[in-house]
């Protein structure tokens, strides 16, 4: 444990009042941050894409349920997972809660995964989940949202992830099988397997019947949404990460 200062209740509240000034600024950043994120080009989407959900077939406008807005997490969840990721369940943990929220703030949150719908229904009822979640499985759309690349892609090692190209391939076999340990123990699955999905967050609108795409993030640009995140932040010895900790959480004490 890291040692720290210890002082009076006049100490603290100096120290406190100086850090107040930066997070002010930071508030004020992030508000700014917002602001641009609602000006960027909206991009019209012409593509069929087709999901499978707890009410049959739809279309991208139908995940929208009356809305004008739609936010997709895309959850990594491929079809040969024998589970969702741990860190996108972790994430998902807060959805249950927020999700009526915004539906009734004109926003509908969906999980979009490629998994197949009925292991997407039956992972869903394991954590006890009620939020919107689609099966995207035989379509482009996690491809052309990069946060899916194919397995020639990663064969080449011309895959894409968000807003670069990534080349994941282990570069020796020691770490092909430490990284093989890992997916095995995260999906019940192998490294190139596990890592052809990718987290992200995307934003879409739905206007006179059109729907555009909006804003999409990734990796630790979804960092916002993770809720134990900001809570650990504030804590008083903050994330204190030696390594991956978490678990599904109905995995806790099986490790």
């Amino acid at each position: 444990m890291a040692k720290h200062t210890i002082g009076t209740r006049e100490d603290w509240l100096t120290a406190r009042l100086e850090l107040l000034k930066d997070e002010k600024e930071l508030t004020r950043r992030s508000d700014e941050l917002a602001r641009r994120r609602q000006e960027l080009p909206w991009v019209r989407i012409d593509k069929e894409y087709r999901f499978e959900t707890d009410e049959g077939s739809a279309s991208l406008a139908d995940l929208f349920r009356g809305r004008s807005q739609l936010l997709v997490y895309h959850f990594m969840f491929g079809p040969d997972y024998t589970a969702g990721c741990p860190s996108c369940s972790a994430i998902a943990d807060g959805f249950n809660g927020f999700a009526a929220h915004l539906a009734n703030h004109d926003v509908m949150l969906w999980a979009v995964s490629r998994a197949p719908f009925a292991k997407i229904e039956a992972y869903r009822k394991r954590m006890g989940w009620t939020f919107p979640w689609a099966s995207s499985y035989g379509s482009d759309f996690n491809y052309d949202f990069k946060v899916a690349m194919t397995a020639e892609q990663w064969d080449a090692g011309t895959g894409e992830y968000g807003f670069r190209s990534e080349d994941l391939r282990p570069a020796t076999d020691e770490q092909k099988a430490r990284l093989d340990e890992f997916a095995a123990d995260m999906a019940g699955t192998d490294w190139a397997t596990y890592r052809q999905e990718g987290p992200g967050l995307s934003a879409f609108v739905l206007e006179d019947g059109a729907v555009y795409h909006t804003y999409s993030a990734y990796a630790r640009g979804v960092d916002g949404i993770w809720g134990m995140y900001q809570l650990l932040d504030r804590a008083s010895l903050g994330r204190n990460e030696n390594g991956i900790w978490w678990r599904r959480h109905d995995e806790y004490g099986t490790h």
